[in-house]
């Protein structure tokens, strides 16, 4: 008798993953064994909540099936009483699903762009350290379809572009190290894989907090559209964001390829050059190019870009644009500079 189905269908996403790991570092299966680069570390996020606790179950099941070693990787964020012991049993935990290496990372959470987006980036900041430090091929992330339909309509209430819409790539961060195996399992999927295996799981209480955007969209939000259009939108939401990404990344390789030829001999940007660009493309060039003069891409909004794109398309004399990490915008006899200030 084979697992049962949540079970199976959560290590069959994995294994896919971890078989296109295997390829990117040339581990390829019909390769002499003595020709193979060294077995590749697979690291999993895991906070020991249900999507996360699924996850490394899948790659402690999978990861010696296909030669590869596998690991794990908790952040304590610091931000409810008892973090470290909660932490700490996470790493038990793990470690009783056989993978080694296992570590606790403690962290100090920012406060720079509200607190989910300030315990994002301390949580990365230490993946990627981690990364550095055992020599991983990747990190498994746990984020499930309904994470990408949170995604894709916080993006849309911030009126960010098609990039927001595109939510979070099933690939990303340098060299690709970070895989997000889930996207098309629902939350459902996960949290009953961890029941029918026995895995004891932990629940953030900051998932039900009012406090937080997220939760209030998970808990009001999408209920609420549930019930206005019926069944489905957690897909219909992540189908969008595979076809936003689609085109995001097509319009980014033409603003890509259209950007050098809007600049003179100097390298500066040419109005009337970027003026004959479709909008989409422009804006993008435009971005690009404030992201190269320094400000952070976080903290570039589409208003931001919108503001200097009326440099070319609405000129009237305007003045300079700021724009975050001091960088400033402004136009200069028919060219657009932008550097820091």
């Amino acid at each position: 008798m084979g697992p049962h189905p949540a079970v199976a269908a959560i290590r069959l996403a994995v294994r896919r993953v971890l078989t296109d790991i295997l390829d990117d570092h040339g581990r390829t299966p019909g390769r002499p064994a003595h020709e193979r680069p060294p077995s590749p570390l697979v690291l999993v996020a895991c906070s020991g909540g249900a999507d996360s606790m699924a996850l490394a179950s899948a790659l402690a099941f999978e990861a010696p099936r296909l030669g590869i070693r596998a690991g794990g990787v908790t952040v304590d964020h610091g931000l409810q009483a008892g973090s470290d012991l909660r932490a700490a049993e996470v790493v038990v935990r793990l470690r009783e699903l056989g993978l080694d290496p296992v570590e606790s990372v403690a962290v100090t959470v920012g406060r720079g762009g509200g607190p989910e987006a300030a315990a994002r980036d301390a949580r990365y900041s230490a993946l990627d350290a981690a990364v550095e430090r055992h020599g991983a091929a990747a990190v498994l992330l746990g984020h499930t379809r309904d994470d990408q339909a949170e995604t894709v309509l916080l993006g849309l209430a911030r009126g960010s572009g098609i990039r927001s819409l595109s939510g979070m790539a099933a690939v990303s961060g340098a060299g690709g190290r970070y895989r997000r195996p889930f996207l098309q399992l629902d939350r459902q999927t996960a949290r009953k894989a961890c029941m029918v295996q026995s895995l004891p799981v932990w629940d953030d209480p900051h998932n039900t907090d009012p406090a937080y955007t997220r939760s209030r969209l998970r808990h009001e939000g999408l209920p609420a559209l549930e019930k206005a259009l019926g069944k489905g939108v957690v897909e219909a939401l992540a189908r969008t964001a595979q076809l936003s990404r689609d085109d995001a990344d097509a319009l980014d390789a033409w603003a890509g390829r259209a950007e050098a030829g809007v600049r003179d001999a100097d390298g500066r940007l040419e109005c009337a050059a970027l003026y004959a660009l479709p909008p989409a493309v422009r804006r993008r060039v435009l971005r690009r190019a404030a992201i190269e003069a320094g400000a952070p891409a976080g903290s570039l909004f589409a208003r931001h870009i919108e503001e200097v794109d009326r440099l070319i398309t609405g000129w009237r004399g305007q003045g300079d644009i700021n724009l975050p990490g001091r960088v400033v915008a402004r136009r200069q006899g028919g060219r657009l500079v932008i550097r820091q200030g």
